[in-house]
């Protein structure tokens, strides 16, 4: 026994003697050291930009991963000396519910991440050696995915400037790094992914919106109303009793209401004048056309459209703002809205398809009374021009000047005396200025938040128009409805600028320049899907198809390792 023990003792101190002569490597004293070391090393010949692969798939967060590694000294945040860690399995659950936020939980490594860890358990159970190498392939997946979709889920799965050139978003940044290692600390996973979301109710709404029509597109959707003669109240047939389900079937009416459902009766009636309002149409109760392609669009079609406004929540800042402006230009409306309420509505018009309204979120500083209209190059060029040649007349019923050099040089120059034949889009050398009055195109009031696209708010003498469903008529620019309520609105808090010296000041004709007390956030949106207080989904024509953009960024696969 004395000879065992000392050779025992001799060995320990071989050993011992051994770890100070050989690399860490071969006497790595911990599960979690070796997988330090694997992670370390793998980090660091990942290369500039760094390609880390996992198996088959490539880890997306190149540069928050490595950062987030190197600040705890690259120990593993999902093991221990025990194995995986219980945090890996809230970290599974949290992916397993993208879905819920219109996303897709494949793209975050969830595959993956469970058949790694069921591996390593099972070999657990078989009471087998814990392998290092695949505790260090589950810990980069699963940083991977917490990073990426804590990204999405902060700033969304696109960044829509890539796709739009006329979208500018908003969105939210933090250190995702310092969010992982605090969810960590505390083992909140999931709490810490939810926190990154948009917090708003709109969106909150909308997610309710969706497993609603997700659970109607399982289920088949809703029946379709064929084509025929427009379907109005007292008329009778098959195509009534259609049109009576498919408002059921998507809860716009109570099933069993009606004695004759081939009827349509005043309860009829008032559903579709319901369903026309949520859909942005005529509310006369009249199934035509517009009502009609509306009524036949499928719930799937509903749910990805949902989606892709969910993503759009993404890219806005986490607060609009106590006070601010919103104008959805799908919707052809502006709200004016105070803590999170209304307080002015207004239509709007919106820009044609070929000189869209681009979205953006900016400041308004000033208003304009009373303001010419400078007309933009592109206008005068390919607007105005063609005008002017047909009828060198045009300008004076216009009300329009026509300007000539520059800077100490600019002068009016007389139209009558211009050969408009010869003037060409690339010899047009002048600038046209409308004196204000009722006949100036942006009417007695503009409202100016300057940005790079040159767009404003502006009152309009085509009054007529906010009379149409659908208001794309403008040059990109957005006209109001009520730009002498909103002046007042904007100067309630200046003495100097009561109701009545505003309009005495527009009725002089003279252009005035009028600073806001402060400065009020204005948001230009797009958003074709929404879903009231009421638990009412609206859905709106993608006037610009700006929708099937994001659709086909959000349908795209993350790439896989070579």
């Amino acid at each position: 026994m004395r000879i065992l023990v000392t050779i025992s003792g001799v060995m320990a101190i071989l050993f011992s003697m051994c770890c100070f002569i050989l690399p860490s490597h071969v006497c790595a004293q911990s599960l979690s050291d070796q997988v330090d070391e694997l992670l370390r090393g793998r980090i660091e010949v990942a290369g500039v930009p760094p390609k880390i692969e996992v198996i088959d798939e490539l880890i997306h967060s190149s540069n928050v991963l490595p950062l987030f590694y190197e600040r705890r000294a690259y120990r593993p945040a999902w093991s221990g000396d025990s194995g995986p860690l219980s945090r890996i399995d809230d970290l599974i659950k949290a992916i397993g519910q993208a879905d819920r936020e219109g996303l897709r939980p494949a793209d975050y490594h969830l595959a993956r991440l469970q058949t790694t860890l069921e591996e390593i358990r099972q070999n657990q159970k078989k009471r087998l050696p814990l392998n290092p190498h695949r505790l260090a392939d589950l810990d980069l997946l699963a940083t991977d995915a917490f990073l990426i979709l804590g990204s999405h889920y902060l700033a969304g799965r696109i960044n829509p400037e890539t796709i739009d050139p006329e979208w500018v978003a908003n969105r939210r940044e933090t250190d995702l790094a310092v969010v992982l290692q605090k969810a960590l600390d505390a083992n909140h996973i999931k709490a810490a992914l939810e926190d990154l979301l948009p917090q708003q109710p709109g969106y909150g709404r909308l997610k309710e919106a969706l497993l609603k029509y997700r659970d109607l597109s399982a289920r088949g959707g809703w029946p379709s109303v064929p084509d025929g003669p427009k379907l109005q109240k007292g008329d009778r047939g098959l195509r009534v009793a259609l049109l009576r389900s498919r408002l059921v079937s998507e809860g716009v009416l109570r099933q069993g209401e009606s004695v004759e459902a081939e009827l349509f009766d005043n309860l009829l009636d008032e559903a579709v004048r319901q369903f026309q309002q949520r859909h942005g149409l005529d509310t006369d109760g009249v199934v035509g056309p517009a009502t009609l392609g509306a009524l036949n669009v499928s719930a799937q079609e509903r749910v990805r459209q949902i989606e892709v406004n969910m993503e759009r929540w993404r890219w806005l800042p986490q607060e609009l703002g106590q006070q601010y402006i919103l104008v959805n230009i799908a919707n052809f409306e502006l709200d004016v809205v105070e803590d999170g309420q209304p307080i002015l509505v207004m239509k709007v018009v919106v820009g044609m398809d070929y000189r869209r309204t681009p979205v953006f979120s900016d400041k308004m500083t000033y208003l304009v009374l009373s303001p010419c209209w400078n007309v933009p190059p592109s206008i005068a060029v390919e607007d105005k021009l063609p005008l002017i040649r047909k009828d060198p007349g045009y300008l004076a019923k216009q009300n329009m000047k026509l300007i000539g050099g520059g800077g100490s040089e600019t002068k009016e120059i007389d139209p009558m005396t211009v050969d408009w034949s010869k003037v060409t889009a690339e010899s047009f050398n002048y600038r046209l200025r409308q004196a204000p009055g009722p006949w100036n195109a942006l009417g007695r009031v503009k409202f100016m938040f300057p940005n790079k696209f040159n767009v404003y708010l502006h009152d309009t003498p085509s009054r007529e128009l906010f009379a149409k469903p659908e208001r794309t008529f403008s040059s990109g620019c957005i006209r109001l409805e009520k730009p002498i309520e909103l002046a007042q609105y904007l100067l309630r808090e200046d003495p100097k600028w009561s109701p009545e010296n505003i309009l005495a000041a527009i009725d002089k004709r003279v252009e005035q320049t009028v600073q806001l007390p402060k400065k009020v956030p204005v948001h230009l949106l797009y958003w074709t899907a929404w879903v009231t207080e009421d638990g009412a989904a609206h859905f709106r024509k993608d006037i610009y198809g700006r929708d099937k953009l994001v659709a086909a960024a959000l349908a795209e696969k993350p790439p896989i390792a070579d």
